[in-house]
């Protein structure tokens, strides 16, 4: 697509737009031309061949220095009669944008406008990220760090899975006594790393692959030697991924009882058993439904995950899953959408998302977040979804997770340990801007092994507080 504008833009963001949004229609020749722009409203001719359209728009340029560009890629979708409900947001974290709009100084009415005329944002998704911004609101401190602790393995690899994980029971878990033994090296590492430096953790999240997976001794040895060399006084949560209920008994939940972790994920992602198993994961609703009561009585505040668009399940199946959510007392609900992933088994056999009856099954979590009085927290959309939709985590008021804030508004720099743990500096441009420098530990536990002295040397350099 050759591409003529008569203002300064980088047109690679344009090809980029196009291909996601337009992926279906061939275009040779794409030109904007400015026939208006004053202060009160700027006017563009778009066209691409032989199709012309004028878009005529408010001038937002005095702090919105990119509103042509936008305007451009928007005037695509008005060319070719293009509809989505996130319109032409193609970000990975559309609550970013209006943030920075914030920043900038418009009122959340005057986003609203700006979503609406020139991304052209359906009401419903319009009135989603603004209230999920306004809460996010309450909680973002860049002024403290948070951490995460990856640990990459799992009982078995499930085919939609495309994050750090190998299984068990594999070649590479045998190196499991060597990994917890250089994570514990590495927390006492990454403790001198941080003596007489100033910073305040304020959440804790263990990830992985499945944390749960630990042995009894070694999962209490872990999170003891965080305490022991890391300054935790400042913590306001710590979250344990324990998204498998075939890694849990009661013991381990004391034991994170013990260790002061507050907050625990349980992860069905379905409640249909025979999609569960098709896709290698194996699922005991009576062991579930134990450990749910256990978990509960101990008093951590407890999420659970679903996935919609599992391959196999009919709108009926979701539905179904959907109304059981009515049988637990949970604090946090996070609903994702079925992303096919590099890495996924999914992506290598070529699977390709079906159709999904969207709006029933939207009526039927509309249903259940009223009744449980649970309320949109936080937000995120990923490539290659049903639908282009959105993963969106509910909560109680006041029971929201800092750390999945922070984290998906890359607001406060993260300290990263373990398997295939990211961690990320964040720094301040400009009053809308920040830079990110990301480190990468291995998700390979034997890369891990090998790499993570040399490996906290690079952190070490990269944090300076």
């Amino acid at each position: 697509m050759e591409i003529k504008l008569d203002f300064k833009s980088k047109e690679n963001t344009i090809i980029e737009f196009k291909r996601i949004l337009l992926n279906d229609i061939n275009i040779e020749n794409f030109s904007v031309k400015t026939l208006k722009e004053s202060e009160e409203e700027i006017s563009l001719e778009i066209k691409a061949d032989e199709l012309k359209k004028v878009f005529t728009l408010k001038n937002y340029t005095k702090n919105m220095i990119d509103q042509k560009t936008v305007m451009a890629k928007a005037g695509l979708l008005l060319l070719f009669e293009k509809k989505y409900p996130w319109g032409a947001l193609v970000g990975v974290r559309p609550t970013k944008l209006v943030r920075r709009f914030l920043l900038m100084g418009y009122s959340f009415e005057e986003i609203d406008e700006i979503l609406k005329k020139l991304y052209f944002v359906f009401p419903e998704k319009r009135a989603l990220l603004l209230e999920v911004v306004k809460k996010e609101n309450e909680y973002l401190n860049d002024k403290s760090i948070n951490m995460y602790v990856g640990i990459p393995y799992c009982p078995t690899r499930c085919k939609y899975c495309s994050f750090a994980s190998y299984e068990i029971n594999s070649k590479l878990g045998g190196f499991y006594n060597q990994f917890v033994e250089t994570l514990i090296e590495e927390i006492k590492l990454t403790g001198e790393m941080l003596k007489g430096k100033s910073y305040n953790i304020e959440s804790l999240y263990f990830g992985g692959g499945t944390p749960s997976i630990l042995k009894e001794k070694d999962l209490k040895n872990i999170i003891q030697a965080l305490y022991e060399n890391i300054d935790l006084s400042k913590l306001k949560e710590f979250t344990f991924e324990a998204g498998r209920e075939d890694t849990l008994n009661l013991e381990k939940l004391n034991i994170l009882k013990e260790m002061k972790v507050d907050r625990i994920s349980l992860n069905p992602q379905t409640f249909n058993e025979k999609i569960l198993k098709d896709l290698n994961r194996s699922f005991n609703r009576e062991h579930f439904d134990e450990m749910f009561k256990e978990i509960k009585k101990l008093g951590f505040v407890i999420n659970m995950d679903f996935i919609i668009g599992l391959p196999g399940e009919k709108v009926e199946d979701i539905l179904r899953t959907l109304d059981q959510v009515k049988d637990y007392e949970i604090d946090n609900f996070t609903i994702h959408t079925l992303a096919i992933k590099k890495g996924s088994k999914l992506l290598k056999d070529n699977y390709k998302i079906g159709e999904i009856e969207n709006e029933k099954i939207q009526c039927k979590i509309k249903e259940i977040t009223t009744l449980k009085k649970l309320f949109p927290y936080y937000l995120y959309r990923q490539k290659n979804t049903h639908d282009w939709g959105e993963n969106i985590g509910y909560s109680l008021l006041g029971k929201e997770s800092i750390f999945n804030i922070e984290m998906i508004e890359e607001n406060q720099s993260t300290i990263a340990l373990g398997g295939g743990g990211i961690s990320k500096k964040v720094m301040r441009i400009d009053k809308t801007r920040s830079s990110i420098e990301r480190y990468i530990n291995p998700k390979d536990p034997y890369m891990y092994i090998c790499e993570m002295k040399e490996r906290i040397k690079q952190k070490n350099k990269l944090f300076e507080f």
